[in-house]
Formats: structure tokens, C-alpha cells, sequence
């Protein structure tokens, strides 16, 4: 069953805030919250219960507004839970009357508000939402005394300034040159060239040690911590390697 609360569209006034708490009224969630219709969504939200026996649901504001929090962030359904137990801007946009330090609910509840509201719904609050974004903002329009040229150099200058670029990402597949990878490689292909060599010319295979090369590749490959002595020691090696083979085909 669900029972209608009333004043459901309170103010951040009506907030309880426990002493030494001083939340900005300027806040995004509560601006947000001022700005959802929750006492219409309330109407289509009870007309879901049509019983009026059994356990009393949680109100409309909690259901929906714990949903669009964990459809903005993408939290999990615990750490939203623990998320409106640390935030009291989020215990007001869900609509607590005032700030307490224990969760409203559970992460199993949350369950059932997805079961209950739909997409739908919450589709249309984002429509709705959307369709108002520019009703609380400020007018920024210049006074009436200033010149034409002026409102025209105050919006040229906007467009004016210092971009930054930052030019320290890489493509994933781009290795360094000193790359033990590369060298792994390196050996391999020279290995191949040494291999068809002799079997064209008929000459007798040289010792290339490719096992063991392969090994201690392997097991710098699959170490967690790379230090500055493992990476030296394991260059030291696949450098050693890759010259033997050269000085092979030479």
C-alpha cells in the first residue's frame, strides 16, 4: 500500500540541520530538487498501489530520487546507500525531513524501486527537466545605458584566451625503444631469418639459446613489480641475445 505524504514539495528551509551544520542553499542538488514537479510524479506513482493492505511503501521523492542519483554516478546499489548516508545534500534530494546518520534504506530496497518506477518515468522527468534547465538561471543581459560596441567587444572577448594541449597521451599499441617487448620481438624474427637461412644454404643451426631466452623473458613479463635492477638485468639479457643472432647472419 502507499500512502500520499503531504507537503511532499518542501522547502530547503524545512531541513532539519543538526548544530554545526551549515549547508549552501545554492547547491546543486538543491536546486534540482526545487526544480522536480515530485508532487505530479507522486500521483502516477501511487496508482500503483492500488491495495490498501500490506506494508507501507517508500515515498515517491526517496524511490526517485535515489534512481536519478545512481543513474548520474553510476553507483552501485551499496555504495549508494552509503553515499546518502554520508551526503545530507542527497538526504534532502531525496527528501528527508532532515539529516540523520543511518541509511533511509537498504541496498535490497533498491530493487523494488526499479521494479516499480519505470523507465518511462524516469525518461520523463529527464524531459522535464531538460525542458526547464534554463528557468533558474540568471539574467545576464547588459544595462540599458551601455553602447552597441560595447556589448560587442564584451562577447568577442569571451571568445579570447590561452588553449592548452595536452599532449602526453599514446596510442596503446606504440611501444618505447627500450621496450623489452620490442626486443623479445627482435630476437624472434632474427631467430626465423637465421632458421630459413640455413635450411636454404644447407649450413648447420648455431646455438640460439631460444628457450631460455624465451624464459626469462616470460618471467620479467608476468613479474608485478618491475624495479630498475630486474629491467636493467632483463635488457642486459635480450640485448645479449639479439647480438649472438646478429653476429650469426653477419
Amino acid at each position: 500500500m502507499y500512502k500520499p505524504i503531504d507537503k511532499l514539495q518542501h522547502s530547503f528551509l524545512d531541513f532539519n540541520q543538526p548544530m554545526g551544520l551549515h549547508m549552501n542553499p545554492d547547491n546543486r542538488w538543491v536546486k534540482l530538487a526545487d526544480r522536480i514537479p515530485w508532487d505530479e510524479f507522486e500521483v502516477k506513482y501511487a496508482k500503483l498501489f492500488p491495495s490498501d493492505t500490506g506494508n507501507v511503501a517508500k515515498p515517491l521523492r526517496m524511490a526517485l530520487g535515489a534512481l536519478i542519483i545512481q543513474t548520474k554516478f553510476q553507483y552501485s546499489d551499496r555504495e549508494l546507500v552509503e553515499q546518502i548516508a554520508e551526503n545530507p545534500y542527497l538526504q534532502y534530494f531525496i527528501g528527508l525531513p532532515g539529516f540523520r546518520e543511518e541509511a533511509p534504506s537498504d541496498a535490497s530496497t533498491l530493487v523494488l524501486f526499479r521494479k516499480r518506477i519505470s523507465a518511462e518515468m524516469l525518461m520523463e522527468v529527464n524531459e522535464y527537466l531538460l525542458a526547464h534547465k534554463d528557468d533558474d538561471k540568471d539574467d545576464h543581459t547588459p544595462p540599458s545605458g551601455g553602447k552597441t560596441s560595447d556589448v560587442n567587444t564584451a562577447k568577442e572577448d569571451t571568445n579570447k584566451g590561452t588553449l592548452t594541449l595536452d599532449a602526453t597521451c599514446a596510442l596503446a599499441n606504440i611501444r618505447y625503444p627500450q621496450d623489452i617487448s620490442l626486443l623479445n620481438e627482435a630476437r624472434e624474427k632474427l631467430e626465423n631469418i637465421i632458421y630459413r637461412f640455413c635450411k636454404r644454404y644447407g649450413l648447420k643451426l648455431p646455438r640460439r639459446y631460444r628457450k631460455r631466452a624465451r624464459k626469462e623473458y616470460l618471467a620479467f613479463a608476468k613479474s608485478r613489480k618491475h624495479t630498475a635492477k630486474k629491467i636493467r638485468s632483463a635488457l642486459r639479457k635480450q640485448l645479449a641475445y639479439v647480438k649472438r643472432d646478429l653476429r650469426y647472419l653477419e
